[in-house]
């Protein structure tokens, strides 16, 4: 199993779902593997980084050995990016709190906002290699 850069998100989510096919498109050197939290190979990465396998409002990135969530996650994550999107990390001076309260927001209002799919998105052929 690839073991470094993974992203793990909400399948079923359009908002979670538009943000993978966002960062594929800017990560010009596909450093990014994704997985969906719902999968069996998401529930394993859970389990192996003492998370909630119950939660599924939440991002997360596997770097390193490390599992970062919330708005932590989506800054480190910015750095991998093409274009000015590493300028995004400078927000991690913003205390944790203040961050994840505007992410927590967001999270809580995504199905209302962008609504849900019945299941998980299936990845086009050349993108699958990317899907743990």
């Amino acid at each position: 199993m690839i073991s470094n850069n993974i992203i793990l998100f909400d399948g079923v989510c359009n908002f979670c779902n538009s943000t993978v096919n966002f960062i594929i498109k800017r990560d010009k050197k596909s450093q990014m593997h994704f997985a969906p939290l719902q999968s069996e190979i998401g529930e394993k990465l859970l389990l192996q980084y003492n998370l909630p396998t119950d939660v599924v409002n939440t991002f997360i990135f596997i770097n390193n050995g490390k599992a970062y969530t919330r708005s932590t996650a989506a800054l480190k994550v910015s750095k991998y990016l093409g274009g000015l999107w590493p300028f995004l990390y400078s927000f991690i001076i913003v205390p944790k709190f203040i961050r994840d309260a505007v992410y927590n927001f967001i999270a809580k209002n995504r199905y209302k906002w962008f609504g849900m799919k019945q299941e998980c998105m299936i990845p086009a052929a050349d993108m699958r290699k990317r899907f743990l």
